[in-house]
């Protein structure tokens, strides 16, 4: 009896699960992503005007947060932030990420309190207005499928990390497809040491929820960005790498939170 009673209720479940999943999909084609494409043209728009005039990129930076708290706003997206205290505005750091979604990049923008510059794949670059809006602005691009290449851009990067501008960059590489963390590229940390600055971890839940890799599916939920205690890199050498690599992957997992579960914790 128990087991017939309880089989349509699941179905139920099931179908309104469904019917939900398709009506977000279909807001974020009709109104979200309209939304996001035209704030992103705009602002982009409005810093690439600003970079005749702003040689230092704080007004290109400024631009960016309007556009990432926007973007948050349209999107309905909530982040929790935990760890701002061990973030210095007056030192030179290496900002170091988990990279699930195209979510964290707005996220980062909105709620690190620092003017930074990402270390980026190339492709990023050729995209209209996106790609335009980082050459100005000193964002540096990386063209991984050439190591010659990519190394020259690391020292770019830790030439401007010791003229005292942070860098933030995701060690994954690209976004992962799976919620898990994929292994981390050495370069990152070749970096942070040549630099000799020190190296800061960050945490980030949720955002795979609010945003699937490889989709156009946006939706409302709660996310979470975890600032951990910054790492130094001032007596380290190449031969450190490895070392350092696996010290900050602990440090991200410590906090990550299974994307499954995340959805299940903060559901709403």
């Amino acid at each position: 009896m128990e087991t017939s009673s309880t089989a349509p209720v699941s179905k139920s479940v099931r179908e309104e699960s469904s019917l939900r999943f398709y009506l977000s999909y279909l807001r974020s084609l009709i109104f979200t992503d309209p939304l996001i494409f035209l704030s992103t043209a705009v602002l982009a728009t409005a810093a690439l005007v600003g970079s005749l005039f702003d040689s230092r990129g704080e007004w290109q930076h400024r631009a960016a947060r309007v556009w990432a708290r926007l973007i948050l706003k349209i999107s309905g997206v909530s982040v929790r932030v935990a760890g701002l205290e061990h973030v210095n505005p007056a030192e030179a750091m290496i900002f170091c990420a988990n990279h699930p979604s195209a979510m964290d990049i707005p996220i980062l923008f909105a709620n690190l309190p620092v003017q930074f510059r990402f270390l980026a794949k190339r492709e990023l670059f050729m995209v209209p207005f996106l790609g335009w809006y980082m050459r100005r602005s000193g964002h540096i691009a990386v063209d991984r499928g050439r190591p010659r290449e990519a190394l020259k851009s690391f020292d770019q990067a830790a030439a401007k990390v010791k003229e005292g501008c942070p860098v933030l960059l995701f060690p994954e590489a690209s976004r992962s497809r799976t919620g898990e963390l994929l292994p981390f590229k050495s370069g990152t940390f070749y970096l942070a040491i040549r630099a000799g600055v020190p190296l800061v971890p960050i945490t980030l839940n949720g955002t795979r929820y609010v945003h699937k890799p490889d989709t156009y599916h946006v939706r409302s939920g709660i996310t979470e960005m975890v600032i951990h205690e910054p790492i130094p890199t001032a007596n380290l050498t190449v031969a450190n790498v490895a070392a350092l690599s696996a010290r900050v992957r602990q440090q991200i997992l410590s906090r990550l939170v299974p994307a499954e579960e995340w959805r299940s914790r903060n559901s709403r």
